[in-house]
């Protein structure tokens, strides 16, 4: 019978593991982008009841290879171009490390003061580095916490919202009467989602029309629509407005939009879960026009496109109050002398699930080796060979460029000369489906003005000059041989 690992069987293994990520980092380009795995692939190779008897860490590491390597898409590649990205870097990876090592559970100050102040200096830390505004600071009434995705900031800045708009009354009592949530057709589904977590109803999401041009959200039709929600009844609770769509980087007027909820008194979240972290560079600081007048809650991810592996969101609010007042819950078992003072921050209230991990270590990690410097030295990489690619699309009379791509993401097709819209649409799918074959190359595809496009997102670390160079050739070569 297998017992505890000792710490030397530990050092051993750890090493062997470590080795391997760094071969496999080394290698990465030899494996194809997307797994080749069919459906079932997997599980065939997995036995269906488990081990009586431990196995030992040397059969693990040889199923590792053997059945799981297989079935991984390898999003780490030079050539994975198909969702934003989602970085992981050694800094990033050994931070991770020491936070398994650590095994904590910062879900109160008291669990471990570290877990909990670390926190809340790297999230003032990267408030600076991106320029953010002052009240988002912990030194104010506001604040900043590491939650696992956007999809949860937004569904923590409802039930703020919610909190704030009816004293806590949803809280106690549940939604006795109709509210309202705006977003436009270009806002991430995680949004709907969360209408319907809160009790809002997806019935009750009010969809905000967009400029057809830069599928910009609409502030007149935001207005427009509510003054009629609240002239029949409904409490509008929150609008959300984003900086870099999922689709195509969109990016919504915030300080038009805040005006408009500023008159309303509306709860303005702002969502740039990819795009934020652009503000790391000067040049790019118009991705905050608008948070310092307007914005109630923003939300940025590190683990996309800020070399700090996946998940790590961060979120900051204006004012606490609002958030703490609805998510929190005291127990007498989470009752202790520290949360009684009032004296430190218990981010257990600042979330949905009661625990959390030690996040904030792999994003210290990260900040302190690339520092200022290195972080826009990724991000600007990612801006031009973005630009470069669009370039090239522009110039090329059998592709048509999507215009808007002032960060990472390039949306194009080919124009497909002679082909109705929909037989266009489908060579284009038909393209896109032979390119992600080849093992080269990975994308994805989105629609926009009734227009199938395809998408390619760049800001790996070790995509360079050379792999947009190859894929571009391989996009025209394929394009070539016909739909």
């Amino acid at each position: 019978m297998a017992g505890h690992m000792t710490p030397e069987e530990f050092r051993r293994y750890g090493r062997q593991v470590v080795d391997w990520i760094a071969d496999y980092q080394e290698k990465i380009e030899s494996y194809p982008v997307l797994s080749q795995a069919r459906p079932g692939d997997v599980l065939a190779n997995l036995p269906a009841h488990p081990p009586e008897r431990g196995e030992g860490f040397d059969a693990v590491l040889a199923d590792f290879d053997r059945v799981v390597m297989p079935g991984i898409t390898h999003w780490q590649h030079p050539g994975f171009f198909a969702y934003f990205p989602s970085n992981a870097t050694g800094p990033a990876i050994l931070g991770e490390l020491l936070s398994a090592g650590l095994g904590v559970q910062g879900m109160l100050w008291a669990t471990s003061p570290a877990c909990t102040e670390l926190e809340t200096r790297v999230l003032d830390w990267l408030a600076e580095l991106l320029d953010l505004p002052g009240r988002f600071r912990s030194d104010g009434t506001g604040g900043g916490v590491i939650q696992d995705s956007a999809s949860s900031a937004a569904l923590v800045a409802i039930l703020a919202a919610l909190h704030r708009v009816d004293g806590g009354t949803a809280g106690r009592e549940g939604i006795t009467r109709r509210h309202t949530l705006y977003i436009s057709s270009q806002t991430h589904s995680s949004l709907e989602k969360a209408a319907k977590i809160t009790g809002i109803g997806s019935a009750n999401i009010r969809v905000v029309d967009v400029d057809p041009g830069t599928l910009a959200m609409d502030p007149g039709h935001l207005d427009a629509l509510l003054t009629e929600d609240a002239a029949a009844g409904a409490l509008p609770v929150m609008v959300c407005a984003t900086v870099g769509t999922t689709s195509t980087t969109a990016v919504d007027p915030v300080p038009a939009v805040g005006e408009v909820c500023r008159r309303h008194g509306v709860w303005l979240h702002v969502d740039a879960a990819y795009a934020g972290v652009a503000a790391v560079c000067p040049e790019l600081r118009w991705v905050n026009d608008g948070l310092a007048e307007y914005a109630d809650s923003y939300s940025t991810n590190p683990h996309k496109w800020l070399l700090t592996n996946f998940d790590c969101n961060t979120m900051w609010v204006a004012d606490r109050a609002p958030l703490v007042g609805a998510l929190s819950i005291l127990p007498e078992y989470l009752r202790n002398q520290a949360t009684a003072s009032g004296e430190v921050i218990d981010y257990r209230d600042w979330q949905i699930p009661l625990g959390r991990r030690f996040r904030a270590l792999k994003l210290w990690s990260v900040i302190r080796w690339y520092g200022a410097e290195g972080l826009r030295e990724h991000v600007r990489t990612g801006v031009r060979l973005a630009r470069d690619l669009a370039s090239r699309i522009a110039a090329d009379p059998r592709f048509e460029l999507l215009e808007h791509h002032p960060f990472g993401l390039v949306c194009f097709r080919p124009r497909w000369d002679g082909l109705a819209d929909a037989e266009a649409d489908a060579a284009t799918m038909r393209l896109m489906g032979r390119l992600n074959a080849s093992g080269d190359l990975y994308l994805t595809h989105t629609k926009a003005g009734g227009r199938v496009l395809l998408r390619m997102a760049i800001g790996s670390p070790a995509t360079g000059d050379a792999h947009i160079d190859a894929a571009w050739q391989r996009i025209r070569a394929e394009t070539a041989a016909g739909g």
